[in-house]
């Protein structure tokens, strides 16, 4: 059957070139999405596109950088569709998609804040803890700047600022945030 699965086949999104990122963003959602892209860089016959589809509430920093780097590495165009909400770390994640193939469907909604966590000690811990505040901070915006072109001014205004900041499909276009809206399949 030229292409066309019938009932008896199993579909799978993954071996098609097609991986779902849903969820909150941590370690069972990174390390398979990072595990497809290497399957794909190992293989005999990788293919030229792969298909990362993100809809995630947000979660651990550290783990989003994690993909992020892989996806940076990869040497196949990733494209990334944005569907339901991309919130947070999941909307670092969807950032990082290949320039030209960040996809927002026209419903989705768009979470853009800086990045909070809590720390507690002895004072030598907390100024240790300091440090790595300012180095995810500053991985933070020079991940903004290098995805939506904007400069740290913009960045800190309209994207980054005290509160959270809520855009649509539209305002996340106009932000730099995505390349294209459109419905898919």
């Amino acid at each position: 059957m030229s292409g066309v699965a019938t009932i008896t086949e199993e579909i799978s999104l993954e071996k098609s070139g097609v991986y779902l990122l849903m969820g909150d963003v941590g370690v069972e959602t990174c390390k398979p999405a990072i595990e497809w892209i290497l399957r794909n860089e190992l293989s005999e016959d990788p293919w030229s596109e792969m298909k990362l589809f993100v809809n995630s509430p947000g979660g651990v920093l550290s783990d989003a950088f994690a993909l992020i780097d892989v996806m940076r590495g990869a040497t196949c165009k990733i494209s990334t569709i944005g569907i339901g909400e991309i919130s947070s770390a999941g909307l670092l994640i969807f950032m990082s998609g290949t320039k030209g193939n960040r996809i927002l469907t026209p419903n989705t909604a768009i979470l853009s804040h800086q990045f909070s966590w809590g720390s507690y000690g002895k004072e030598h811990e907390l100024f240790a803890a300091t440090k790595a505040f300012d180095l995810a901070s500053e991985m933070m915006i020079n991940h903004y700047k290098k995805c939506t072109g904007l400069t740290v001014k913009k960045i800190r205004e309209f994207l980054l600022p005290a509160d959270d900041k809520w855009l649509s499909a539209k305002e996340a276009l106009k932000l730099g945030i995505c390349d294209e809206i459109k419905e898919i399949y």
